[in-house]
């Protein structure tokens, strides 16, 4: 298993936009990926996943099956699939067929590309990111399984990071993992990328939010100056709408009102600040632009149904198992 931080850097950079800056705070706790060769009859049932998980087809079709959602899916090379919520899923050359367990033939993966079947006439790249809980933030609002068809312009990024992934799980050279680890990365973000691309997705999420030239703008502002005490108006102004516009259309694309937003995204911050044993509870209070110690731990207490200095008790006890 590969361990490494998600493209960050030691704090976020206030140029970035917004969906960079999400995934620069996003730590990485894991990361694998691996590859499926198959070929005549096959069908491979796979336990959740822990984390995010995105497959991609390289090569040939399969039926895709996920747990508690009804309808399968058929995919097709340049296809790629992403699992939001933690369920089981199935690939299979037949829905008729009966299914192995992936164990069964990953315990014996080659530079972890496993076989199933008598040939090679399909081939997929899958990977898994296991992040902490303040993924929440972007993957909430999406489906559990969101599916991504080839043929637009955008996909030949994609099918260019795809090829690239291929290549090093076949042929590891020096370097290779993370090299792999980076392609993964790109392709997690081009995946997003196509998602919203992709007419009818209207689901309120995070996502959708920094989608929108409007409300992308007044998020970015949040997070260029997220101790700034934000009013709807001050929101508004930089949106360049009314206020009521501003208010409802926040709601419409992210599900929750603008202000309720800054103090989310000051609990991002803090999270991530309070992994960091050398900073006290008050300079995180002060640089998010909090008063005082108790509105501080009160906002943080109502949305992470904890205190801070007991969120960074867990994470000491955490790292001591």
């Amino acid at each position: 298993m590969q361990h490494s931080p998600m493209i960050c850097r030691d704090r976020p950079n206030l140029s970035m936009d917004p969906l960079s800056e999400v995934l620069s705070l996003l730590s990485t706790q894991s990361s694998v990926f691996a590859g499926l060769k198959a070929g005549g009859d096959w069908a491979i049932d796979f336990p959740a996943p822990d984390g995010i998980k995105f497959n991609a087809i390289v090569e040939g079709t399969c039926w895709l099956t996920v747990e508690d959602v009804e309808q399968p899916v058929r995919l097709e090379a340049g296809d790629c699939f992403l699992l939001s919520r933690k369920r089981a899923f199935s690939l299979r050359s037949d829905l008729a067929l009966p299914t192995i367990h992936s164990d069964e033939i990953y315990r014996y993966a080659v530079n972890g590309i496993a076989h199933c079947g008598a040939a090679d006439a399909f081939f997929l790249i899958g990977g898994r990111f296991a992040f902490g809980e303040e993924a929440s933030l972007l993957f909430d609002g999406l489906p559990p399984v969101a599916v991504v068809k080839s043929g637009s312009d955008q996909a030949s990024v994609l099918s260019w990071a795809l090829q690239r992934v291929a290549h090093e799980l076949a042929t590891p050279s020096p370097g290779h993992s993370i090299v792999v680890q980076h392609l993964g990365h790109i392709m997690l973000v081009q995946v997003l990328r196509l998602y919203l691309a992709q007419e009818g997705n209207s689901t309120p999420s995070w996502l959708l939010a920094v989608s929108d030239p409007r409300i992308g703008a007044a998020i970015q502002a949040i997070h260029a100056d997220p101790a700034r005490p934000w009013t709807v108006v001050d929101l508004a102004k930089v949106a360049g709408v009314s206020r009521s516009t501003l208010a409802l259309r926040f709601r419409q694309k992210a599900g929750l009102p603008p202000l309720e937003y800054v103090s989310r995204w000051r609990m991002q911050l803090a999270t991530r600040s309070l992994k960091n044993n050398h900073a006290t509870i008050s300079s995180i209070a002060q640089k998010l632009g909090y008063d005082s110690d108790s509105a501080f731990s009160h906002a943080f207490k109502r949305i992470m149904k904890c205190s801070p200095r007991e969120y960074r008790e867990k994470l000491a006890s955490h790292s001591l198992q």
